[in-house]
């Protein structure tokens, strides 16, 4: 009978060296830092250091020491990249931050969806979460506004199953948007949103290029006054292309956006909410 070590460690924590990979530190690979198990895509590598940036925005800078990270779980020594372009050496970021499923495919629809209340508010969703909604089979839908969100409830008839997301825009306390999220009590359906009056302002100021979104006066349609206080044309449908355009991946948006799409992923996909067929 062959006989085996009860020896668990891993191999490159025994007495025998075991060669440590260099890899190459080239922007959005996707690695853990081995001390403090921060994990986060590269975003630079200046000097003896690399600055990582977690899915949240945080950034955390660390030294390029030996054996100092972790890729796919084993270790690894980062090295600055050469200035030739680098065949890709690790896992990948989506849009969204999360990591690439290569080849995957769109699963099956859920019985469960995510409302959103306008148009703009879900290409936005799509941009950034789009290829994380495919492979989790989750549908994105929009309201055309919140002011009958109790009878869209009612209508869509959540369940165990058929969890609902709605994500509402200008969610603050005493707003209309608060009074009648407050209405939605199903313990099948989850209300949240943003602090903005509308999904523009999710986008950050600098990723369009402007020193701060424009204060509209009350009484003013709020997408015309941004046109006008930013000397663009009263074009809104125009604006937000070029607004949409901006964003390319969630380092774009504001973590008060963030935060809320993937607390509403997470809900429309846990346990019990399953493919319609």
């Amino acid at each position: 009978m062959r006989e085996y070590s009860a020896d668990l460690t891993p191999p490159w924590k025994r007495g025998a060296a075991r060669p440590v990979p260099e890899v190459a530190a080239d922007r959005d690979l996707v690695v853990e830092e081995a001390g403090t198990g921060f994990c986060g895509a590269v975003v630079a590598c200046e000097g003896g250091t690399v600055t990582l940036e977690d899915r949240f925005g945080k950034h955390r800078a660390f030294p390029l020491e030996p054996r100092g990270f972790l890729l796919d779980g084993v270790p690894v020594t980062l090295v600055r990249p050469s200035r030739a372009p680098a065949a890709p050496a690790g896992p990948r970021l989506t849009a969204s931050g999360s990591l690439a499923v290569p080849g995957a495919r769109a699963r099956v629809a859920r019985a469960g969806r995510i409302y959103v209340e306008g148009r703009h508010d879900a290409e936005l969703v799509e941009k950034v979460w789009g290829d994380d909604l495919r492979v989790e089979g989750v549908v994105v839908e929009y309201l055309e506004g919140v002011d009958d969100l109790p009878a869209v409830v009612a209508g869509f008839a959540p369940g165990p199953d058929a969890r609902l997301g709605v994500l509402v825009d200008h969610l603050v306390t005493g707003s209309k948007e608060s009074r009648i999220a407050a209405t939605v009590t199903d313990p099948h359906v989850l209300v949240v949103g943003h602090p903005y009056i509308d999904v523009w302002e999710a986008v950050k100021p600098s990723a369009v290029g402007i020193p701060a979104w424009p204060r509209v006066p009350r009484g003013q349609d709020w997408k015309t006054g941004v046109c006008r206080a930013l000397g663009w044309p009263e074009n809104t449908g125009a604006a937000w292309q070029h607004i949409l355009s901006k964003v390319t991946s969630y380092r774009d948006l504001d973590p008060a956006l963030l935060g809320r799409v993937e607390e509403l992923i997470d809900f429309v996909t846990a346990e019990g909410s399953g493919p319609t067929g």
